[in-house]
């Protein structure tokens, strides 16, 4: 199981298992993590799970597809470490992972 730390825009934190190869949007909705809405169902059409990346784990969750860019075009407040966890993988090299949910996604 890989560890997946998600923290909401006020600070209240979600501790979860994921397992190897789910995306960090579908363990966020499997474990009901508020903030996570996942609209498309992960198929990259939409940012309803933009979230943060912890700057030490940016580098290790892979490069932004052009359809990913796209759609990050669409949310609120997007930063250099702006992902949307579709598009995140969970893997041994992701264990304890940090994201922060954006207060756009409440």
């Amino acid at each position: 199981m890989v560890k997946i730390i998600y923290i909401e825009h006020d600070g209240t934190t979600h501790n979860v298992d994921a397992q190897e190869g789910h995306s960090l949007m579908e363990v966020a909705i499997e474990q009901m993590v508020p903030g996570i809405d996942g609209d498309c169902g992960g198929a990259c059409a939409c940012a309803t799970c933009h979230v943060f990346v912890d700057d030490a784990w940016l580098s290790k969750t892979g490069e932004k597809g052009e359809m990913e860019n796209s759609m990050l075009e669409f949310a609120e407040g997007v930063e250099a470490n702006s992902r949307l966890a579709c598009q995140i993988k969970a893997s041994a090299a992701l264990d304890g992972i940090i994201v922060r949910l954006p207060s756009s996604q409440h």
